[in-house]
């Protein structure tokens, strides 16, 4: 190889090692900017009541894109994720509302948690089971309890909001720890619970494999349509509780608004953290990111007098840009 070919050759890793750089630390980059901004420009940024709402509004985000970045590792897509937290939003004050619940306040409040929650998990079966035994493409499969999930929320609270006041409840979504948003706490047990089942499970090595390679997963023994269950149960146990974070923040369950277009925000977050959409890479701590600065982006937006309509184009910019780096990083 002649000298010239020696110096393209080292010019030509070198951009691909710097264009690697600094995709692999776009977010880190893209968060920073975005805080140095509202510190500098956005009034109140650093309240602490402001810091509050901005944890609490990124919670829920965070929760469900985690969720998300397992069913998009095995190469699909789950689109029911906002009617699984409508559903388990509207359950959740039935039953804590109930004569039963008020007879008994204790086991009341803890089935109003585990019921809700038990429901979005046998959605999640649902949904892995039409895309695993029916081979129902996943955007389809999950865009039938898209549709339904919700009706089915309408149906339980004959579409009227349902208003309560339950302060042990309401701690799922406004109590504090040391200062600290008490749902903070739970995303950080989830990340870290479910990066370690990624890690250092078989569950997890199995999901990667059904992603990058469903064919040869399948050849070489894993049990591909288990784990793709696996992956939407948990997504939709995430989003159930998710939905419960939400009615407790707000006193109050609305079937017809909670969750909406959160299965954008989940999508737009895993993305943004580096999940791949052909699946076999699941993120976990970028999905953490990712959320962080999708809800940043809308904070950002409307703090500084932006419709909430220009905060939607805004997120599809930021998807096709975190598509764009993604295929820039395979060539």
């Amino acid at each position: 190889m002649t000298q010239d070919n020696h110096t393209a050759v080292a010019s030509d890793t070198t951009r691909k090692l710097s264009w690697g750089m600094i995709t692999q630390n776009g977010g880190v980059v893209a968060l920073l900017v975005i805080l140095l901004f509202n510190v500098l420009v956005t009034p109140n940024f650093l309240h602490p009541q402001t810091l509050f709402v901005n944890i609490s509004q990124v919670a829920t985000i965070a929760i469900v894109a985690v969720g998300m970045t397992l069913v998009i590792a095995t190469g699909g897509i789950d689109l029911s994720v906002g009617a699984i937290m409508a559903l388990a939003g509207a359950i959740a004050p039935l039953i804590f509302t109930s004569a039963f619940a008020e007879a008994n306040p204790e086991l009341g409040l803890a089935l109003a948690i585990i019921v809700p929650i038990f429901v979005a998990l046998l959605c999640g079966v649902f949904n892995g089971a039409m895309v695993s035994f029916l081979n129902v493409q996943p955007i389809v499969a999950t865009l039938i309890f898209f549709i339904s999930g919700r009706g089915i929320a309408l149906v339980l609270t004959n579409g009227n909001l349902q208003t309560f006041s339950n302060p042990a409840f309401s701690y799922l979504g406004t109590g504090k720890i040391l200062g600290f948003p008490f749902q903070g706490y739970l995303v950080i047990v989830i990340a870290v619970a479910v990066w370690w089942l990624m890690a250092y499970t078989v569950f997890g090595r199995q999901l990667l494999a059904v992603g990058g390679n469903e064919r040869a997963a399948q050849l070489s023994g894993i049990p591909v349509k288990r784990v793709k269950i696996g992956a939407y149960v948990i997504c939709a146990g995430l989003s159930g509780l998710a939905g419960l974070i939400v009615v407790a923040i707000n006193s109050a369950s609305d079937a017809a608004r909670i969750g909406n277009l959160m299965e954008l925000d989940a999508i737009a977050a895993a993305v943004v953290g580096g999940t791949l959409l052909q699946g076999g890479k699941a993120p976990i701590f970028g999905a953490i990111l990712g959320a962080i600065i999708i809800q940043l982006v809308k904070y950002t937006l409307l703090a500084n007098g932006v419709a909430d309509e220009v905060a939607l184009i805004a997120k599809a910019g930021i998807i096709i840009l975190a598509v764009y780096v993604q295929q820039a990083r395979k060539e």
